[in-house]
């Protein structure tokens, strides 16, 4: 076997009509043998009939690329048997196109099948894996490893959007501007008019985001002051030097137990008033009284 496996060249237009070209049959002659090489280690999938790289000796596959490019490779199935083969081939684990997904191998030949690698154009550089699978018509299957390297810096960083408080928590939002994964840790810390009120040390969040995600995040405050005016800030970290932080601030105010206190002087005010017109009226109701006792006393003498 050769280690490391053979790396994939980016497609040109001679590949691409090469990949769109009808398969090519190869009969597994001892002439034929000789003419390709020594025959890749494979993958057995039943008594007859095998999968494997095409080339020599290559155990699994290996695509590099930038992302938004596309590498292109060939895998073989070799029918070894007496009898045809039929056989459908899928990928798993990163985007795999094959020029043909189910083919007919006849007795003693095989087939070499072109496929294209696709990277995606957000990818974030670093390795991912996959798996070429065969299955034949009786269900029996055989696979062969793909590993794809992303290439291109990495990148960490982010930032801490739309901050607000809320009754009972904190809402805002965490957007990865970087290219790497990252998983983010929280500091939060509120100050109010007479000190701090709030300061919880960085713990690590159970989220991971991914380059160019953005998600809505809360966080808990069951106990917040009934009357001052806050300061709250939000500072968020990552590995690889990411950091950012978000400023917002909020007023606290028991309207409540300000509308009641305000009904409250509103009724006292309102029964001040009821009792000064009815001393207006009992004052007024003397005086008559006393102008008509001096009224009489003027008629009898």
């Amino acid at each position: 076997m050769r280690a490391p496996a053979r790396r994939l060249s980016m497609p040109t237009r001679a590949l691409w009509l090469g990949l769109l070209a009808p398969l090519s049959l190869f009969a597994a002659t001892p002439g034929a043998a000789a003419a390709s090489g020594t025959p890749s280690p494979a993958a057995t999938g039943s008594a007859g009939w095998a999968l494997a790289p095409a080339g020599n000796g290559r155990p699994s596959f290996y695509a590099e690329g930038a992302p938004g490019t596309i590498q292109q490779d060939t895998v073989s199935v070799t029918n070894r048997s007496a009898g045809p083969v039929t056989v459908r081939l899928h990928g798993t684990g990163v985007r795999i196109t094959f020029a043909e997904t189910g083919l007919r191998v006849p007795a003693r030949t095989r087939a070499d099948v072109p496929f294209t690698v696709a990277v995606p154009a957000g990818a974030a550089p670093g390795d991912s894996s996959g798996t070429i699978v065969a299955e034949d018509g009786g269900g029996r299957t055989a696979t062969v490893p793909i590993r794809l390297r992303v290439g291109g810096p990495a990148l960490s960083a982010l930032t801490v959007e739309k901050p607000a408080v809320h009754a009972d928590r904190i809402t805002y939002e965490l957007v990865n501007r970087g290219t790497t994964v990252l998983v983010p840790r929280l500091a939060v810390r509120a100050d109010g008019v007479f000190g701090r009120i709030l300061d919880r040390a960085p713990r690590t969040l159970a989220v991971h985001l991914a380059p160019g995600q953005r998600l809505r995040l809360s966080e808990p405050w069951s106990d917040p002051p009934a009357l001052d005016a806050v300061d709250v800030r939000l500072t968020v970290t990552a590995a690889g030097g990411a950091h950012a932080t978000a400023d917002t601030s909020v007023r606290f105010v028991p309207w409540g137990a300000l509308g009641g206190a305000v009904a409250l002087v509103a009724g006292a005010a309102v029964a001040l008033a009821v009792r000064r017109r009815r001393r207006r009226r009992r004052l007024a109701a003397q005086a008559e009284i006393r102008g008509t006792e001096v009224e009489l006393t003027g008629v009898m003498t």
